[in-house]
């Protein structure tokens, strides 16, 4: 039998060639199982994954058609607003394998009375009691403003109108697939600038052409999948088929992800499959009285610490949900794609708890949860037979081996993962070592560190280091000094110190990896402060759940020059190194005059992170016998530095022991980009 793609590109796996190829197997297994049961046969994985085609709510000529999957559920009933929440008038009835159906006639729901929409819940009776639900596949839930009740909102017919598309992504897409990807991290409700939650609408029409500017290639939405706690940031999702209504309309989020093609930015969601909600009445929890409807029995079900519930992945019926909610929000929203959440809570049973994954034998043991790989694997052959050029990254801390390698290779299926690692060693070092003893070369081996054939998106902070209780970068480095300091006149060394080193880290995150990159909205021009949702603990309130962009517009301070720093950054790699093709030809580090420099493609970079001595005559490798020029500092007046190097000089290449050198001055907390003249 022919080894497996991975085991050829990583030899240290073959003591785990059985295991891998058992995972393998057991795969194809599944898919064809899937695709061929007793009742059905499917053409693939999209013919298999139509649940919400077929379950929640269907309008037909005169009718609605409400079908519910509740397996152990003795009756089911529908009530709302349309029958004054009489419980017990519109029975459904069963259909077989645990589904139950009802048609009523569409004038029954006395729209004429609620032209906004009629409120409805299921009422189900089981072996827990009776209880008001809400739809397991419900596409719009809303909340009631005075009893903070959650129902789902069926609309008039004529507001259900299939929503015209206007710009057709695909050329994009294509175009993206193959070159390095930036992604622009954000939230809507905590968008705006206002103490209150944002809008699609305001998103649209405020952060878009913000993001246009910025040159970023897609953004990544939170939050978007309802969650009944706000200060959940998204990630406590009770209803998997409706979008977060607090923000608006489903019409209203199609209008910002249509709106954000036509700049041909691509939108990622933010896709939470990795647990659910506990919340019985919000969410889908014992909705038929069992916790194995769609989790784990007992405790296997629980996160020992989210206190969330935990999907049994090895069940068909979960995995046809799942790939089924995955398929809605590709085909109905033209999402291009997915961040999962959580996936090292997934594949291991220890959930990755006080686990260091030091060793292979980490990843092949009893420990790994093989149904919650396999589902993996089946949710990224969905995602790309549906678009070969639909985008999918894998947010595990563990390194998983494969993670980002294709399927049909023994891979988990992920174009990227994320680089958890390089956020760390900031959070580690930034504020806590003496830069004079920060450790390079642990930093551009984090840096440059990933498994064979993978894509790694890098990154210096995502919303994890924004959050209450933790520092974003610039925080770290700067502390208190950002409420005092931040004016252009004031003289501060630490602010100094603060948007060298904040220009330079990024610069390094965005480069030496090379491809991919994200940020978190308004980290990019070092946002003071945290982040925190309105929660008890801080009498609700929304002050520190907002951005604040009248600091940025401000020109009397020095948030700016971050901002200038990170556009002109990112046309600087557009330009030079974006393709996958860009190699790093030549790099050294010198740990202790703290001075990192490197060939990548026809550029020459020069990084002098040392907070003291500025090199003159310094000698670094060139590559052509050229002239070379300064096309890039980071000390430029613009960027909020000194202004140091004469950029208008040309740098001759002299041999020096059979290599080609140019001479620089490279002053303290630099950075310097040169290219060959041609």
């Amino acid at each position: 039998m022919k080894k497996l793609k991975i085991i050829q590109l990583d030899p240290y796996l073959e003591p785990y060639e059985k295991f891998i190829d058992e995972l393998q197997h057991r795969y194809l297994e599944k898919k064809k199982n899937l695709l061929s049961d007793d009742k059905n046969e499917y053409k693939n994985l999209s013919d298999f994954a139509n649940g919400y085609l077929y379950f929640g709510f269907h309008y037909t000529k005169n009718s609605i058609i409400y079908r519910e999957w509740a397996p152990n559920a003795y009756a089911v009933y529908l009530t709302g607003d349309f029958c004054d929440w009489e419980r017990k008038k519109y029975r459904l009835e069963p259909q077989g394998g645990g589904v139950w159906q009802i048609k009523l006639p569409l004038d029954i729901f006395n729209f004429d009375k609620f032209p906004s929409g009629v409120r409805v819940k299921a009422y189900l009776i089981t072996c827990i009691g009776q209880h008001l639900r809400i739809p397991i596949y419900s596409k719009y839930v809303i909340q009631d403003p005075e009893t903070k009740d959650f129902s789902t909102l069926l609309l008039p017919e004529e507001k259900t109108i299939t929503f015209k598309w206007k710009n057709d992504i695909t050329k994009t897409k294509k175009e993206k697939k193959t070159k390095p990807i930036l992604i622009y991290e954000a939230h809507i409700g905590m968008a705006q600038e206002k103490e209150g939650i944002g809008t699609y609408i305001e998103f649209k029409d405020n952060i878009l052409p913000y993001i246009k500017d910025l040159g970023y290639d897609a953004i990544q939405l939170m939050g978007i999948m309802e969650h009944p706690f706000y200060g959940s940031f998204g990630y406590q999702v009770s209803n998997f088929f409706a979008i977060s209504s607090r923000f608006g309309t489903v019409e209203d989020l199609k209008e910002l992800i249509d709106t954000a093609h036509s700049y041909g930015i691509l939108v990622f969601l933010d896709l939470v499959h990795s647990h659910c909600v506990k919340n019985i009445n919000e969410g889908i929890n014992l909705f038929d009285g069992t916790q194995t409807q769609f989790f784990h029995e007992g405790s296997k079900g629980i996160h020992p610490i989210w206190d969330s519930m935990l999907f049994d992945y090895g069940k068909n019926e979960v995995i046809h949900f799942l790939l089924s909610n995955i398929k809605y929000w590709l085909t109905e929203f033209h999402f291009d794609g997915f961040r999962f959440d959580g996936i090292t809570s997934m594949i291991y049973t220890h959930h990755g708890l006080g686990k260091a994954f030091t060793s292979y034998d980490m990843y092949f043991n009893d420990d790994v949860d093989i149904d919650a790989l396999i589902y993996l694997k089946l949710a990224n052959d969905l995602i790309h037979e549906i678009d070969q050029f639909n985008i999918t990254i894998a947010e595990d801390m563990s390194g998983f081996p494969g993670m980002a390698l294709d399927v049909k290779d023994g891979g988990i299926g992920f174009d990227f993962r994320l680089g958890m690692g390089i956020p760390d060693f900031f959070e580690r070092y930034i504020s806590k070592v003496p830069d004079e003893e920060l450790n390079l070369e642990e930093l551009v081996h984090i840096l440059m560190s990933k498994r064979p054939n993978e894509k790694v998106i890098a990154y210096c902070e995502s919303h994890d280091q924004a959050m209450v209780g933790g520092k974003t970068l610039f925080f770290r480095l700067v502390d208190k000094e950002i409420y005092t300091g931040m004016h252009i006149d004031d003289e501060n060394l630490i602010i100094d110190r603060g948007i060298a080193l904040h220009k330079i880290f990024r610069l390094l995150v965005l480069l030496l990896p090379g491809e991919g990159y994200l940020t978190f909205i308004g980290n990019e021009w070092g946002h003071p402060e945290w982040l925190d949702f309105p929660r008890e603990g801080n009498n609700y309130s929304f002050k520190y759940a907002r951005r604040l962009w009248s600091l940025l517009k401000d020109d009397k301070l020095k948030f700016k020059f971050l901002l200038n720093f990170e556009k002109e950054m990112i046309r600087l790699f557009k330009s030079k190194h974006n393709t996958f093709e860009s190699k790093i030809k030549y790099l050294k580090v010198n740990n202790k005059d703290k001075i990192i420099t490197f060939i990548k493609d026809d550029m020459i970079y020069a990084f002098n992170l040392n907070p003291i001595i500025s090199f003159e005559n310094l000698r670094i490798r060139a590559e052509e016998t050229t002239n070379y020029s300064l096309v890039f500092s980071s000390d430029d007046k613009d960027f909020g530095g000194f202004e140091r190097v004469d950029k208008s000089i040309l740098y001759p290449v002299f041999e020096n022991n059979n290599s080609n050198e140019i001479s620089i001055y490279l002053p303290a907390r630099t950075a310097l980009a040169f290219e060959k003249i041609k």
